[in-house]
């Protein structure tokens, strides 16, 4: 008998690169007072009988339900561009939106930001190495993933 080794697998956002970072308008105020006032973006990676896969999510900060959402077997902005697609037409955005992320080369991208500039959105990023800027839609994440156990079993 022979123990298996499985490798470790470890996905962090890319947050050294050259593209614009901007301010933390969220100050970890998770509260939102109607729908379409804050979307609050991340990544996670999840297991599945095709693998490890990527999961992009856009959440409504107001009602907590996610309205984009995009998987891959990558972690790249077309990624995160479809998640925002689809929360865009699930969900007009409307004049004041904040669209809150970490600061990942996935969110900051030229091309992810003019999607946001095109549609009037205002762009927040969490600050630097703080994982708490970002908490409301990690502990989604987590919440999700521990439902999926739970099926499981």
């Amino acid at each position: 008998m022979h123990s298996k080794t499985v490798k470790k697998y470890k996905a962090t956002t890319n947050s050294k690169h050259s593209h614009p970072v901007y301010p933390n308008l969220l100050n970890q105020n998770f509260q939102a007072d109607k729908p379409g006032k804050v979307w609050v973006s991340d990544i996670t990676y999840i297991w599945t009988k095709e693998g490890w896969l990527y999961l992009a999510t856009v959440m409504d900060l107001f009602s907590r339900r996610i309205i984009g959402w995009a998987m891959s077997h990558r972690m790249t902005k077309e990624l995160t561009l479809t998640a925002l697609r689809r929360a865009i037409n699930q969900q007009t955005p409307q004049e004041g939106l904040i669209h809150h992320s970490d600061r990942g080369s996935q969110y900051a991208a030229k091309e992810y930001q003019a999607l946001i500039r095109k549609h009037h959105i205002i762009t927040s990023m969490s600050r630097k190495g703080n994982c708490y800027d970002n908490a409301c839609i990690e502990s989604m994440h987590l919440i999700q993933m521990l439902n999926k156990f739970n099926q499981d079993k």
